[in-house]
């Protein structure tokens, strides 16, 4: 019986936007007009990789 080949595994690479976390921070703009930024931050999911933090 012939031997079975083995391959690679392969391994996903990061996506850049959020460096493979899946998540972003954005700082909170107050205000209509200038959009102020303000100290606060909110997480939000990664819109390139839709949170799986793996590049296409």
């Amino acid at each position: 019986m012939a031997t079975r080949k083995t391959t690679p595994k392969r391994t996903a690479k990061k996506c850049t936007t959020c460096d493979g976390a899946g998540e972003i921070r954005e700082s909170v703009r107050v205000g209509t007009r200038k959009g102020r930024a303000t100290a606060d931050q909110q997480t939000a999911m990664c819109p390139s990789c839709w949170g799986s933090g793996e590049a296409d």
